[in-house]
């Protein structure tokens, strides 16, 4: 059993504290998924609760994380530099459990992650793969292990359909407790029965943690309609406190005015209207002790809020590509000088501003073509271009601020990247800290804003929402799926598909191939 005793997170260099007084117990048949912005400390949490000494150089913490008897399988949301030079056999051998496993046993693994049995053996290393490709790695390892708690941070990320539907799967049936942080709003929505949810308010000033027994489409209708009923409850009270205000003033003016108007030779008169003026005060000094106790306003931590692409417009008849490319291929292993064939005969046509969404099986080479895509688009003089890798750490300096990456270092420009920061729900000391403290979620903002302050018409975004908060991605599909220019993408965010993109296409080892959006 997990359990959580008054557990206090705060983060050494703001000081700001993520969780406070919180208090968890984890129980057989819970899939709890752990919702809330980027940068609140979901990931701080998995990671303080697997093994704290990973989280200690930047968080500090206290009360109590119970793990009596667990055994826990950790995913990670990135691996580890040491790990991405490992081979894939190297990786997988390290578990202690590995060499236990019959052939057969590993063959009905590999079979329900769609991962090739072969490829345990290869030596192919793991920052070679593609994203989906490492994340079903990892997913075996963790299996191999028998774990009897599973702590997941962000295992949908870079899977294609067919292995989220087969997460979601394993999550529904999975006896063992599950702890996880997910985008994928589906996923979400088929998979959890418990919600905690841990939001910044205030300015990031004051932390709030809600955790309930229900699933997720529940909670977030139910929050929704809570919050409407309680902010017209306020306002109905605020409205009756102001009628009543104005109310004991237009007593209060007229009982003056005719004391002041009063001779003195009446003062008995004078001696009523004094008594009047004290039961109106006392009449008010009840009403403001009354309204003390009223309904406040509801406080809730907005999604993140930025006007996108406001000047990118492409006319419908402009060709913006036509792209022909033979062979799509990728090197097998480093050094080798035998590429691997992944597709043939690609062609892509794109005309006026349309947005397309590339998918495909893990490993098919949809990153290997976004790449070469963008190295076309981007030299191109007749528009302007800008690409988000899935990588961020292809365009993004990790020991740069921020503030430093996006501005070109004048006031003005420094000045209008904090507004858009704050826009995006970043406190002044976040946009200070470097990019490598981070979360993944912040770090998908700051790119976000690079593609939106380079006014470019063509956008080239490999997984846009893929380290976005499930609050924060509704957010994001509106603004693209509103953006005027083209979108060239690879998801598979299956509500991004079906609310951003016109056109699907798949990539196949014979080309693409144009589906309908899903």
């Amino acid at each position: 059993m997990l359990q959580i005793k008054h557990l206090t997170i705060r983060h050494k260099k703001d000081y700001r504290i993520l969780l406070e007084n919180f208090n968890l117990c984890i129980n057989p048949g819970d899939k709890c998924a752990l919702i809330g912005e980027e940068g609140n400390g979901k990931s701080t949490l998995l990671k303080l609760i697997y093994a704290p000494d990973i989280a200690e150089n930047y968080v500090e913490y206290e009360g109590e994380i119970l793990r009596t008897g667990e055994r826990f399988g950790y995913l990670p949301q990135e691996l580890t530099d040491d790990r991405r030079k490992s081979t894939i056999y190297e990786y997988l051998t390290a578990a202690d459990r590995f060499y236990d496993q019959s052939p057969r046993e590993l063959a009905q693994l590999c079979t329900k992650i769609g991962f090739p049995m072969e490829r345990l053996y290869s030596e192919e290393l793991l920052g070679v793969l593609s994203g989906g490709e490492k994340i079903k790695v990892q997913l075996i390892r963790m299996l191999i292990e028998e774990p009897t708690m599973l702590l997941l941070d962000e295992p949908s990320n870079d899977l294609d359909i067919e292995t989220l539907v087969w997460l979601e799967r394993f999550i529904q049936n999975c006896e063992i407790p599950v702890l996880y942080i997910s985008h994928d709003e589906t996923l979400l929505e088929r998979t959890a029965n418990r919600i905690i949810h841990i939001e910044q308010l205030r300015r990031k000033t004051t932390p709030r943690c809600t955790v309930v027994y229900t699933d997720y489409q529940s909670y977030i209708a139910d929050r929704s309609l809570q919050f409407e009923k309680q902010e017209q409850e306020a306002k109905n009270e605020r409205r009756a406190y102001d009628k009543q205000q104005e109310k004991f003033r237009r007593i209060q003016q007229k009982v003056e005015h005719q004391q002041n108007a009063i001779s003195r030779q009446n003062p008995h008169g004078a001696a009523l209207l004094k008594k009047t003026m004290h039961r109106v005060k006392a009449y008010e000094a009840r009403f403001e002790k009354e309204f003390e106790n009223m309904t406040e306003m509801p406080e809730y931590e907005e999604a993140m809020f930025t006007k996108f692409g406001s000047q990118a417009s492409i006319p419908n008849g402009k060709v913006v590509l036509d792209f022909t490319l033979d062979t799509l291929s990728v090197p097998t292993s480093e050094g080798s000088q035998e590429p691997m064939i992944l597709s043939h005969d690609i062609h892509l046509f794109i005309q006026g501003s349309e947005h397309i969404c590339i998918t495909g099986k893990n490993g098919c080479g949809k990153t290997t073509l976004m790449r070469i895509l963008a190295k076309e688009l981007l030299q191109r003089a007749d528009l302007k271009a800008a690409y988000m890798p899935q990588n961020y750490e292809e365009l993004l300096d990790m020991e740069q601020t921020p503030v430093e990456f996006l501005s070109d270092g004048s006031k003005e420009s420094i000045s209008m990247m904090r507004t858009y920061l704050g826009s995006m729900k970043f406190t002044a000391d976040e946009m200070m800290h470097p990019m490598r403290e981070l979360s993944g979620g912040q770090k998908a903002k700051i790119m976000l804003l690079y593609l939106d302050t380079s006014g470019c018409d063509v956008l080239l975004l490999d997984e846009p929402s893929r380290n976005f908060s499930p609050l924060s991605t509704p957010v994001i599909r509106r603004m693209l799926a509103d953006y005027q220019g083209v979108i060239i993408s690879v998801s598979h965010d299956r509500k991004y598909i079906a609310e951003v993109c016109d056109k699907v296409y798949e990539l196949t080892a014979e080309g693409l191939v144009i589906s309908s959006p899903s």
